[in-house]
């Protein structure tokens, strides 16, 4: 037997990692004198990163495949019967598959990380949605009341003007729904108010006393807004009227009435 094929399985076993120091030392001493050795040694290494990275990708070299098929059946035998007679009083060697078992192992913590990464992000966007979701519905909640008042079957539209046509400036809108009790009023180009004043709006019934319909005050450009003030249903309206009162309110309306409006 030459002194390659002495060292054949020895370099099988020293590129799956699982040669001993003795003999390990007596291979690396050889290989250190003989490139035939040292360029065997390197297309059985070839083999184990092949083998190990993938079972579908490149075909090993059919001799290191060979070798290294062939050191494993070795490592198998020697595990069944103990030891192999010429080196009785190794050590178990470790099957050389525990290595890729790491390899596999840590493969899978990356996939693991990376799936909970896109899980995590997932879930932010979820979140998100969600939010944009609720915001949504509630202005949907909040415009539903305004646009059944709009599209009401019995919805009035009534312009309130001054009393004083010469200063016909201010103007409001009211959109009345009786069914519903719902109120829409809105009013352009109001004069500023004295101190601790508000302007009120009423509802002057065929029937009865004037119902208060909401306080507001004009903003820098003269405009306000009443959106549905707490009315009683089923009154018909005959008017809505404007007063100025005192900012808390009144219960009956103070003379002058400043702008008026009937229901057609």
């Amino acid at each position: 037997m030459s002194v390659h094929e002495q060292f054949g399985e020895d370099l099988a076993l020293y590129a799956l990692g699982c040669l001993e120091s003795d003999e390990k030392a007596s291979l690396e001493k050889h290989l250190s004198e003989c490139v035939s050795c040292r360029r065997e040694l390197e297309q059985l290494r070839g083999a184990v990163a092949l083998l190990a990275l993938t079972a579908s990708g490149p075909t090993p070299p059919l001799r290191a495949r060979t070798r290294l098929l062939h050191a494993v059946a070795e490592e198998s035998r020697a595990s069944i019967n103990s030891a192999r007679a010429s080196r009785s009083d190794r050590a178990p060697r470790l099957p050389w598959w525990i290595g890729l078992g790491w390899i596999a192992a840590a493969g899978l913590i990356g996939i693991v990380a990376l799936l909970w990464t896109q899980n995590s992000r997932l879930r932010q966007n979820a979140v998100q949605l969600t939010k944009f979701a609720e915001q949504q519905r509630i202005r949907a909640d909040k415009s539903r009341p305004i646009d059944e008042i709009l599209n009401a079957r019995d919805a009035q539209r009534i312009d309130i003007l001054p009393i004083n046509h010469k200063i016909a400036t201010p103007a409001g809108k009211a959109i009345y729904s009786r069914e519903r009790g719902g109120l829409i009023f809105v009013a352009s180009n109001l004069h500023p108010l004295p101190p601790q004043k508000a302007y009120e709006l009423w509802l002057i019934p065929t029937e009865g006393a004037p119902i208060p319909a909401g306080l507001f005050k004009p903003d820098a450009r003269g405009g306000a807004m009443v959106i549905n003030p707490p009315l009683p249903v089923r009154v018909e309206a005959k008017a809505f009227a404007v007063t100025i009162e005192p900012e808390q309110g009144s219960t009956t309306p103070t003379m002058p009435i400043v702008m008026i409006g009937s229901g057609t």
